[in-house]
């Protein structure tokens, strides 16, 4: 029984250690915005399918 009390006692203060560990991390670590860009390909934004590869044959386009 002393065993199992010690191990639980174990991972109750590591499980602490960690729950600190973030408490830190929000309290101390301020996030820098930064500007993002993307570029999207024009046949994606049109709606276009992607164009065939080689030596197959394209799907038929549908009304």
């Amino acid at each position: 029984m002393p065993t199992l009390i010690r191990l639980v006692i174990t991972l109750l203060f590591l499980a602490g250690l960690v729950y600190a560990g973030m408490i830190a991390l929000v309290a101390l670590v301020e996030p820098t915005p930064k500007e993002v860009t993307i570029r999207i390909p024009a046949r994606e934004l049109l709606g276009e399918s992607a164009p065939a590869l080689p030596g197959t044959t394209p799907a038929p386009a549908t009304p």
